[in-house]
């Protein structure tokens, strides 16, 4: 393993590693060699860049920084003071919002402190529904949040290629009276018309709410619609995923509900902030600003499209027919008949990491669902375009159709080790 470009301790500190705990070390070296020699199509996963894994490694780790820029708890915190506010204002530069924090520490507690901020028990929001798409913290009943204040979910519309219907949302508003309208998701393969969700929040004087954590990087790109030019209050996001930073969070608001935001992350929610994650955030933020993040995106949606059109093109069934973003979610169930986690147990023999996904309404369990979720993020970070997606298409339409098939799937798999050759990962070096 040679890293020695993340920073100057590097090499020293890994030598200690591999003496001092082989067995964490080899952990480490083996999911790295997993990483390199196959395709990751997980969406909520990338691959960061080198100078967040300097970052995230770095003497930050060993500082404690409660509180804010200029208003701390703790003294020597002259360095934690400057890349906080670098990571503010630069959040605030790429997302075109008036107020953000950056100290969430993922994307959960962050989503918990604005209802923490906004809410009192038994209050309501209006959230997407968990098997359309909807994540865990906008209310599902087995979430703390869930239990703590009422969630009413909406739902998509599959026979309507996954659409919202506007006049569904706006009856549910005026017969619930939710605090919050919340939007945004975590298996939903299309762009949202947040004009909806305004209007709704208007007519029952609610706040809006989006959670944008898959395709945060899709809107500093420039390839999807921001939520803030359709006046949202707020807005949340992990900092990975598209954005291709470390694993944090970030609340971003109208100036109006700083205070109450920042009050609700700390001291409300949690003590002290993870600073090499934050000085990792500064970095990622400034990187998705460079012209070539906006090329990044754009080969992100175009390569879902591709992934989209070509396994549609062979007999696959895409729950909304097709994509608006970086992911699909194929219902195996229809395609082949093969539960979502025999399908994704077959692709890991070829070396192509999926997820087992529900679909909407699924009759299956979360465990054993009726399909597999795909996104295209990590593979573009490595180069891949259009013709790869062709040939990864066929590869899992291939291993599907034979998935009890052990010979052909070593076959496969040699084929998608022999393309990740051509496409290394920066910094990785398996």
């Amino acid at each position: 393993m040679d890293n020695t470009n993340l920073n100057p301790y590097y090499t020293e500190n890994w030598k200690r590693l591999q003496a001092n705990d082989p067995e964490v070390y080899q952990a480490i070296i083996g999911e790295e060699k997993r990483e390199v020699e196959g395709v990751e199509l997980i969406p909520s996963e990338n691959y960061t860049y080198p100078e967040v894994l300097a970052a995230n490694g770095s003497v930050f780790t060993n500082k404690y920084a409660e509180g804010y820029p200029g208003r701390r708890y703790y003294g020597g915190q002259k360095y934690t003071d400057k890349i906080e506010s670098l990571a503010i204002s630069r959040a605030k530069e790429v997302f075109g919002c008036e107020h953000a924090n950056v100290q969430a520490l993922s994307g959960s507690p962050m989503n918990q402190a604005v209802y923490l901020a906004f809410l009192k028990p038994g209050d309501t929001v209006l959230g997407m529904d968990l098997s359309h798409g909807g994540h865990l913290t906008h209310g599902h009943p087995v979430s703390h949040m869930g239990k703590i204040f009422n969630f009413v979910r909406y739902k998509t519309h599959p026979e309507k290629e996954g659409w919202i219907d506007p006049e569904e949302i706006m009856e549910l508003a005026k017969k619930h009276q939710p605090k919050i309208i919340l939007c945004g998701y975590t298996s939903y393969p299309r762009d949202l018309d947040y004009e909806i969700f305004t209007k709704a929040a208007k007519e029952v004087g609610a706040l809006t709410m989006c959670d944008m954590s898959h395709y945060a990087g899709l809107v500093a790109g420039g390839v999807m619609k921001n939520p803030f030019d359709y006046e949202f209050d707020i807005v949340t996001t992990t900092s990975h995923k598209t954005l291709r930073g470390p694993r944090g969070g970030l609340i971003l608001c109208k100036a109006k509900h700083a205070k109450a935001i920042d009050k609700s992350v700390f001291p409300g929610l949690q003590g002290g902030p993870h600073m090499q994650t934050i000085a990792s955030i500064a970095i990622t933020l400034k990187k998705a600003q460079e012209p070539a993040f906006k090329e990044y995106a754009k080969q992100v949606v175009k390569n879902a499209k591709t992934l989209a059109q070509i396994l549609m093109d062979n007999g696959v069934k895409l729950i909304t027919n097709g994509t608006d973003n970086h992911m699909l979610v194929m219902n195996t169930i229809e395609s082949f008949d093969l539960g979502g986690t025999e399908a994704e147990e077959a692709l890991d023999k070829i070396a192509i990491t999926t997820n087992k996904q529900v679909i909407p309404d699924d009759p299956r369990p979360p465990l054993k669902p009726s399909g597999v979720r795909l996104g295209t993020p990590a593979a573009t970070t490595r180069g891949m375009k259009e013709s790869e997606m062709e040939k990864i298409a066929l590869w899992m339409v291939d291993a599907l159709k034979h998935h009890d098939d052990d010979k052909k799937l070593d076959e496969i798999k040699k084929e998608v080790i022999k393309m990740c050759k051509i496409f290394p990962v920066q910094g990785l070096n398996a």
